[in-house]
């Protein structure tokens, strides 16, 4: 059973609070998560696509594994 820390509004909640900084990329197991750090979340824009993606449910895992309810 996958943990809960991996659902929609527990990630929807770290890419708001530390999006810029590619944190919740980090915990969902993307590789390329430092890109967000050194731009701060392409000046906010990759963050906030990044959590439009998450809320709508078509950002899953790195292993493409969908985020829970």
């Amino acid at each position: 059973m996958a943990n809960k820390l991996y659902s929609k509004l527990n990630m929807a909640l770290v890419c708001w609070t530390l999006g810029i900084f590619g944190i919740h990329r980090l915990l969902m197991g993307y590789k390329n998560w430092y890109l967000q750090l050194f731009t701060l979340g392409g000046l906010g824009l990759w963050m906030l696509y990044d959590l439009v993606a998450i809320l709508t449910g078509k950002m899953k895992m790195a292993n493409g594994e969908p985020l829970l309810q």
